[in-house]
């Protein structure tokens, strides 16, 4: 007797040595086939292999593992393999698929493989049907147990089975054949040849592979008095689940579960969990139907499975070493790639936005020439509105710039027109002969390359560099072009940075030019055009060119900086870019205003109430003002019905003029007066907006009528308010006259026409 003690003692040590490496479970061929079918169809997602891996004890085992090690599984809590699965990125779902091993699927001379792939499919079956039922039995038993669980508890409760026959196929098929002969359980075997049994190996293995505890608890107690042991630890139901699950199973017949012994009646355990016979036999008539779809899921019944599992895995294999090979030049391009993104990303952030285009020009020169180690380099934008001249930046090959001025001789473009619109790399020698007759420098003509910068699909300079080595030129293509496309647009927005400062200056001058900004009827104007009519058609008209010439520039420019944004990863180059992109907008916004003065709706005139008129204007202002109840008195005299004029465009000048009454009086609030009356003539409306507010001085009331102009600090809205107002009541054919003291209020009177 002791010696075979110590005998059983040393056989659990080498059982639990030989398990203990397992780092999975196998599978049959066929599940290696269907598996390698899906990984070959199209585009692989977690769900196209799910249904596989929730059908296949050891794919489910290494799916469990895995989402363990994630912290995936709550304890006590409900669980979804399913909804873990699609968390996880396709490749760590397939590399669940390719880590599970297949079993040798080739006889040997003692039959092993082929005795051994018929025993694990009948376990597949045996573990496929417990899992079946086991969910259905989990629905209605009292208290109810969550289904996903119980599914997979059943699934998995025969996995001390699985590890065996991977850890000791010889042993594990003369278990099973001593259980039949004898008509005994194999955990009876078990004990006596291993000194332990499937079920305590299963525990360990749950407990290493992080499964959770509720299924960890079936595997281990499947086999034990669970009415019994329920009673004092209701967490052990499941496990009365999995052995009424098992018995029926065994019962019908349903695969191999390796015990020959008589099942255990399923009666008390089914009264244990509050189930009804007659909802027993619901159970096993339903369990055909959804066993015969899962098998099909694994090729279970495939009849050649060894064969389609190696064409499946010859072709998947080739397949995944071409897509290794197009990764591994993918990296390689890619880390190409980086490199160069170091220039553009050196580049943009050494730009001042407040720098001039030349002086960025000469920056991107001289990066070019450091980053690729070029010889010398020029660097040029194309000059624009039929100018003949250019300026250049010239870097020689010790790092010295020089800025020059160009002539480009006459009916020569100065982006050559093969790459006006096209990106290519051009021998300079062939193109810019006029541009090398004007440098003091020498350029070797013979080695030096020409290329666009090229913005929205247009060149607006171009690069010309002395290239050490030939072939370069198509090794570095998409580096080149990359670079300078970045440098182009950069150049552009500086571009557009610079004119739109230029039309501000000017349009700073026209507007500065002395011109009434007060109306008056009572002053008599020349025939051909009154003189403040006449500044602010001139105005209008500076404005409307300003807007057409920088709208379109801005448009590009907020575009190509927003996408450079969205491609860049560095934060103090998406910050830069940002802001590009955040000004170009604001700038957008002063040109929709200079549109909108300049370009005005035609008016559409018609008889309007003066009272609706008012009444209407008012109500525009509360909007404006955000004030609901404002502090306003109107006083429309008898014989005051209506004018002739565009109600909208009047309404929003009268709503301009009563807000910036309300603005006058700061933070506090204080009374408005508007009055109505008919002129002396009777061909006008004369309406009066007083308030007693903080006045205007005598320079601010000349300059209160010029679009963008305000007396308030930085940080301001732009001010067009009193701007918008002189221009729709002009269009109107109506008159404008403000007058105003500092501290004593201000006073706007509108003339409109009657007819």
């Amino acid at each position: 007797m002791p010696d075979r003690l110590s005998n059983t003692k040393i056989a659990a040590q080498q059982v639990e040595l030989a398990v203990g490496r397992i780092d999975s479970l196998s599978t049959l061929p066929c599940v290696g086939a269907k598996l390698f079918s899906r990984l070959l169809q199209g585009q692989l997602s977690p769900s196209s292999i799910i249904d596989i891996i929730e059908s296949d004890p050891s794919l489910a085992a290494a799916a469990f593992c895995l989402v363990g090690r994630r912290g995936m599984i709550r304890p006590g809590g409900r669980f979804s393999l399913n909804q873990a699965l699609v968390k996880l990125s396709i490749n760590e779902v397939r590399d669940i698929a390719l880590s599970v091993k297949i079993m040798p699927a080739f006889e040997t001379g003692d039959n092993v493989a082929g005795h051994s792939i018929q025993l694990r499919k009948g376990l597949m079956l045996h573990s496929l049907a417990v899992a079946c039922c086991a969910k259905e039995i989990a629905q209605i038993s009292s208290p109810q147990i969550d289904p996903e669980l119980a599914y997979f508890a059943g699934l998995l409760h025969d996995i001390g089975k699985l590890a065996l026959q991977d850890a000791m196929p010889k042993s594990f098929v003369r278990i099973v054949e001593e259980a039949e002969s004898a008509q005994q359980s194999s955990c009876l075997i078990e004990q006596e040849y291993l000194g332990c049994d499937h079920a305590i190996i299963g525990k360990h293995l749950a407990q290493r592979w992080r499964f959770p505890n509720q299924i960890a608890l079936a595997i281990w107690l499947h086999h034990s008095e669970v009415v019994a042991i329920s009673e004092q630890i209701p967490e052990a139901k499941i496990a009365a689940v999995i052995q009424l699950a098992d018995s029926m199973s065994r019962q019908l017949n349903i695969g191999s579960a390796g015990s020959f012994d008589t099942p255990i009646l399923p009666e008390p355990i089914a009264e244990c969990l509050g189930i009804e016979t007659d909802q027993l036999q619901e159970i096993r008539r339903s369990l055909p139907a959804e066993l015969g779809r899962r098998s099909t899921v694994l090729g279970l019944d495939i009849p050649d499975n060894v064969m389609e599992y190696c064409r499946s895995a010859h072709a998947a294999a080739a397949r995944f070493a071409r897509e290794q090979a197009e990764s591994s030049d993918e990296n390689l391009r890619l880390q190409s790639a980086s490199s160069h993104l170091d220039f553009a990303a050196d580049f943009l952030l050494s730009v001042n936005q407040s720098a001039a285009v030349v002086d960025i020009a000469e920056n991107f020169a001289t990066r070019w020439q450091k980053f690729y180690q070029t010889g010398m380099v020029c660097s040029y934008l194309a000059p624009s509105n039929g100018i003949e001249t250019l300026e250049a930046v010239v870097v020689e090959n010790l790092g010295q710039c020089n800025i020059v001025t160009l002539d480009v001789p006459a009916n020569t473009p100065a982006v050559p027109k093969e790459i006006a619109n096209n990106f290519a790399i051009l021998n300079a020698r062939d193109h810019i002969d006029w541009l090398f007759e004007q440098l003091d420098t020498e350029f070797d003509r013979n080695r030096t390359k020409l290329l666009p910068l090229l913005s929205n699909g247009r060149a607006v300079g171009a690069i010309a560099f002395e290239l050490n080595y030939p072939g370069d030129a198509k090794l570095f293509e998409q580096r080149f072009r990359t670079s300078a496309s970045i440098a182009a647009i950069v150049l552009d927005m500086a571009t557009g940075r610079q004119n739109q400062q230029n039309y501000a200056e000017r349009f700073a001058r026209l507007i500065s030019k002395p011109a009434p900004a007060v109306l008056s009827p009572d002053v008599e104007a020349p025939e051909e055009k009154k003189p403040a009519e006449d500044s602010l058609n001139a105005l209008a008209e500076m404005a409307a060119g300003a807007a057409h010439e920088l709208n379109n520039p801005l448009a590009v420019i907020s575009g190509r900086a927003q996408l450079l944004a969205e491609a860049q990863s560095d934060k103090e180059t998406k910050e830069i870019l940002k802001q590009i992109y955040e000004n170009a907008r604001e700038a957008s916004g002063i040109i929709e205003d200079l549109m909108s003065f300049a370009e005005p709706r035609h008016p559409r005139a018609a008889p309007t109430d003066v009272k609706k008129m008012l009444d209407e204007a008012m109500q525009l202002t509360s909007r404006k003002t955000n004030i609901e109840s404002l502090d306003v008195n109107i006083d429309v005299a008898d014989d005051v019905e209506s004018v002739f004029i565009d109600s909208a465009q009047i309404v929003s000048a009268i709503a301009n003029v009563i807000s910036n009454a309300v603005e006058s009086y700061g933070d506090k609030s204080g009374p408005i007066e508007i009055t109505a009356d008919a002129d002396e003539s009777g061909e006008l409306v004369e309406l009066a907006i007083k308030d007693q507010g903080c006045g205007m001085n005598t320079e601010t009331l000349k300059k209160a009528t010029q679009p963008f102009f305000s007396a308030k600090p930085a940080g301001r809205k732009r001010g067009m308010g009193l701007a918008y107002a002189a221009r729709f009541i002009q269009i109107n054919k109506g008159l404008l006259d403000i007058t105003s003291e500092p501290g004593g209020g201000t006073t706007v009177t509108i003339y409109l026409p009657v007819e």
